[in-house]
């Protein structure tokens, strides 16, 4: 049986809930089917679930941070009444223009949840919509699973089938590495 991985990082827009492009209110976010049910299965194994994500739209001036964070506590809420949570969220500001470290694919931010939660990334599993959301763990040598949605564009999957896996919904790919008998 392979050991449960260190913890589960999951993209936001695409992978837990439906991606409505600069998402900045809360009666926009609208869970993805079986996501709640896929997060409980992560938490009864006792992984850390965290997202990581970029925020553009506070970089463009299209929403505040206030309002990030007011659809981020009704996304928590509706987890949470379906039994699941998530153990910490990271989000990136920037636009693709600042050139940070913190945009996916860049590191920083996961290397920020390494350092506070006490997970060796290595022995993470990374899980997105896009293959930005999931580079940086090929990049520092973890599991990654590419989630095919409607809106991945083809190039992505093609190029996650070559480096990790592809599947077509969290619980798929979370069959693969979780196993919470």
């Amino acid at each position: 049986m392979n050991a449960l991985p260190s913890a589960v990082f999951l993209d936001r827009d695409g992978t837990i809930i439906r991606d409505v492009s600069y998402l900045s209110r809360p009666d926009e976010v609208e869970l993805l089917h079986g996501a709640a049910e896929a997060i409980a299965r992560i938490n009864a194994a006792l992984v850390p679930a965290v997202i990581v994500t970029n925020q553009s739209g506070i970089g463009r001036g299209y929403f505040s941070v206030a309002d990030y964070e007011r659809a981020e506590e009704h996304l928590n809420a509706l987890l949470d009444e379906r039994g699941a949570r998530i153990d910490a969220t990271y989000y990136c500001p920037h636009t693709p223009d600042d050139n940070c470290r913190c945009r996916k694919p860049g590191t920083l931010l996961f290397e920020r949840a390494a350092a506070d939660l006490g997970v060796d990334l290595r022995n993470a599993l990374f899980i997105g919509d896009r293959f930005r959301d999931v580079e940086p763990g090929l990049r520092l040598g973890a599991k990654a699973v590419l989630i095919s949605a409607l809106e991945t564009p083809a190039d992505e999957v093609a190029r996650a089938r070559e480096s990790a896996r592809v599947a077509d919904s969290l619980s798929v790919a979370l069959d693969w590495y979780l196993c919470t008998n």
